[in-house]
């Protein structure tokens, strides 16, 4: 629908044309919004695989009483459904003036994204030998120097693709975007939204293309980040 010299959407395509592609990359808002979206889902990038890894840890190797309820809590926002989880931001958020603010999104962004990284580093934690550790600790090595040479190359792969994962369920997202966004920020999902109600034409079917390609990108990247693990472990 992208490639259709039409106005309207409409499927399969009569003729072809890259026109809308030229009205999408040369929308000052639109780019506006694709830009705004890419620095949330770095930043998200960023802040929950801190979180998520220190969370991965903490419940895969450290002797925390209540384990199950702290990765209960964790994984708890892939289970609540997205608009449950935008109300409640909007509540919080409004009274504060986060909405549409880049620190608002990174918030509720990061709430969202921390069960991805959470559940690619416990895995490969959880495929990690402790005994490497335990050799590390009893040749004299301090927990950080442990962690730094031992553990983390081994979680590495692990650690990668959840901030993969993390970047896409940020920039992807668009149920929470909806309702903390505002005129002064808004993602492109939101974008996306607006221009369906008010101005539908295949430059939203452009933008969607531009988003999906993206993403499978990222998702091969991820892909292959998590398959070169294995060939290390068997080597070891």
């Amino acid at each position: 629908m992208s490639l259709n010299a039409s106005s309207h959407l409409s499927f399969p395509p009569t003729s072809r044309t890259l026109d809308w592609y030229r009205a999408y990359f040369s929308d000052s808002d639109w780019i506006t919004s694709t830009v705004f979206s890419l620095k949330i889902a770095f930043c998200t990038s960023l802040t929950s695989t801190l979180i998520g890894t220190l969370t991965a840890l903490a419940v895969v190797r450290g002797e925390l009483p209540f384990k199950g309820a702290i990765q209960a809590m964790a994984l708890g926002p892939m289970i609540v459904p997205h608009v449950v989880l935008g109300v409640a931001l909007y509540l919080v958020f409004a009274p504060l003036e986060l909405t549409g603010s880049l620190l608002g999104f990174l918030i509720g962004h990061t709430v969202l994204a921390v069960p991805f990284v959470v559940i690619t580093v416990t895995a490969s934690l959880q495929r990690m030998d402790p005994a490497l550790e335990l050799a590390a600790a009893s040749c004299g090595a301090t927990r950080l120097r442990c962690f730094i040479h031992v553990t983390l190359p081994n979680i590495l792969p692990g650690i990668a693709a959840g901030a993969v994962f993390a970047f896409l369920a940020s920039f992807d997202e668009a149920t929470v975007a909806f309702f903390i966004s505002d005129i002064g920020g808004k993602s492109i999902g939101r974008k996306m939204f607006e221009d369906i109600d008010y101005n539908l034409t295949p430059v939203i079917a452009a933008a969607s293309t531009v988003v999906v390609a993206a993403s499978l990108c990222l998702i091969g990247i991820a892909h292959l980040i998590s398959s070169s693990a294995s060939p290390r472990t068997k080597q070891e």
